[in-house]
Parts: structure tokens; C-alpha cells; sequence
């Protein structure tokens, strides 16, 4: 299989993983079958030095993801897309003569989730989405169909660190607010100006030094037994108000 064929889903086989790992491939996860130990000494190294998920499992789990492919007990998964970079948001809102706007995934695991965050953002007029690279869903086949194709007119880049991409955000004068329970109502705010929008995990929601970073927090209020939100649906309603704001499309 080809390793620069970003529509490949799948690198099955020892040798082909190396290749992938030495390469510039955008890598979600490392599956290794139990039991092989140090005879992939090496690939495990090299997939925990780039940051890449190592996640150890059966042998059918592997004949699973890989077919009928001779995995040699090692396979890794590929982004559907190619990622873009954070220069192609700003040349976005430049071309489009707006002040940025931007949706940052704090820790969403679900490539559903991500799909539909991804979805949402693109119908709003957001310029990019901005992910982790670990501890957060990636671009798989999953989260691409869950974006309804969102993924392919909408910049989504991968940051090894999420608050320095914050910070560059904000040295652009991008004002950060993140969805926090209990925070100020999130239609009470003023969105004026350049706006990044971070969501986070529906258990854990924003991480401190994210929350820390942020210039102010906006909330939903809760009436039922339940205390969260999923977190495509709480992006919505927010990323809805920014739209509301900034295009005044729609009636107070």
C-alpha cells in the first residue's frame, strides 16, 4: 500500500508501519497484537516519539481493521484527509474579508462527535477547527462522514499543542471562549471581533491550563437530571449565537 495515498485507511505489515512512521503521514493509532513483546521494540518507539497512539490488542481485533492484509501483528490507521495548517485559516478569513473565527476540540474523543462539530462549524462561517494531536479523536473515516463532507471546504488542523495554538489565535486578536457549565449564558455574551470557540469532552470538559488560557468561559443552562451536554450539540447552540452576531441573519 502506499503510504502517500492519504485516501488509504490502513497500513497492515512490520516494514510498511516503518515506512509510515519515518514518513510525514498524518498517523491516528498503532495496533499491536498481544504477546509480540520486544519484537517491535523499534515501531512502538518510533510511534511514541511522534506522539501517535499505541493501543495493544487481539489478533482478531487486527484482522478486523485490516482484512485479510498479512498484518505481521502490526497496523496503523491513517487520516481520511490530509490536514491543513493553521496558515490556511487565516488565509481563509482574509479572503472572505472577516475577522477570524475558530473552533477548537479540547479532548473530544468520539470521531462522531468531531464529525459533527466539524459539520456544525462549516455551516456557521467558521474558517478552521483546530485538534489535539493526543487525547483527541482524528480524522478518520468516521469523523469525515460524520462531517457530511464539511471536512473537505473546511481547513482542520492538527497542533502538537493546543495552547500554543491558542496563543498564536490570540496574538491575531482572537478573543478565546470556552464552553463551561456554569459560566455566563452563552446568548448574553458579545461575540464582536475575532472568536474562538473551544469545546471540550462531554466527562471532563475544558483541561485547566485551556480554561486558564481562555478570555472568558460561556455556559447552557441545564433543567433536567442531566449535567451535560453532548458535545457537537453544545457547540451548536453556541456556534449558532456567534453566527447570529456576527452576520445578524437571523431575528433576535
Amino acid at each position: 500500500m502506499d503510504i502517500k495515498d492519504r485516501d488509504a485507511a490502513v497500513i497492515a505489515g512490520r516494514n510498511p508501519a516503518l515506512e509510515a512512521l519515518r514518513s510525514d503521514s498524518e498517523i491516528n493509532s498503532l495496533f499491536i497484537a498481544t504477546g509480540l513483546g520486544g519484537s517491535v521494540s523499534l515501531i512502538v518507539a518510533l510511534a511514541r516519539e511522534k506522539g501517535v497512539p499505541v493501543k495493544t490488542v487481539s489478533p482478531a481485533k487486527l484482522e478486523s481493521i485490516c482484512g485479510n492484509a498479512n498484518h505481521q501483528g502490526v497496523v496503523l490507521t491513517l487520516a481520511s484527509v490530509a490536514y491543513a495548517e493553521m496558515e490556511d485559516i487565516y488565509a481563509l478569513a482574509e479572503k472572505k474579508g472577516e475577522d477570524l473565527f475558530v473552533v477548537l476540540a479540547d479532548g473530544i474523543e468520539d470521531p462522531h462527535n468531531l464529525g459533527a462539530v466539524i459539520r456544525t462549524a462549516e455551516a456557521c462561517g467558521a474558517h478552521g477547527v483546530v485538534i489535539p494531536k493526543r487525547r483527541s479523536a482524528s480524522m478518520t473515516a468516521a469523523a469525515f462522514k460524520a462531517s457530511a463532507g464539511a471536512a473537505s471546504f473546511l481547513p482542520v488542523v492538527r497542533v502538537a499543542n493546543l495552547v500554543a495554538a491558542m496563543k498564536e489565535l490570540k496574538a491575531k486578536g482572537v478573543w478565546l471562549y470556552c464552553a463551561d457549565a456554569g459560566a455566563k449564558l452563552w446568548c448574553g455574551q458579545d461575540y464582536a471581533g475575532g472568536v474562538g470557540l473551544v469545546i471540550g469532552s462531554e466527562g471532563g470538559g475544558v483541561s485547566r491550563l485551556v480554561r486558564e488560557t481562555c478570555d472568558f468561559a460561556v455556559g447552557l443552562p441545564m433543567f433536567g437530571r442531566i449535567s451535560s451536554l453532548n458535545a457537537s450539540v453544545a457547540a451548536g447552540v453556541i456556534l449558532y449565537e456567534i453566527a447570529r452576531q456576527r452576520h445578524k441573519t437571523i431575528d433576535s
